[in-house]
């Protein structure tokens, strides 16, 4: 049986998006959000935001990039993949 792997974030964009270009020519549209929660300490709630570096490919990405600007709410459906590097 295979591990399912899926994600839907809310949040707000950090920053505008970028859009470029492979060099096959394939969108490649790299933005980051910021998705805020409420956690109780002791008799109060603070907001925490936990940020998400996200990235869309082709023709989605050509379609969404020009009604996306910093601070709108954004809904990301996918999968999540984690970066991993040694120091040299």
């Amino acid at each position: 049986m295979k591990d399912i792997n899926t994600v839907t974030l809310v949040g707000r964009l950090v920053r505008d998006p970028e859009l470029r270009y492979s060099k096959g020519g394939m969108a490649v549209m790299g933005f980051d959000i910021a998705v805020n929660r409420s956690v109780k300490k002791g008799d109060t709630w603070t907001d925490e935001a936990s940020f998400f570096n996200c990235v869309l490919f082709g023709k989605q990405a050509e379609a969404v990039s020009r009604y996306m600007e910093k601070g709108k709410q954004v809904a990301v459906a996918g999968e999540l993949t984690q970066e991993r590097w040694e120091k040299d």
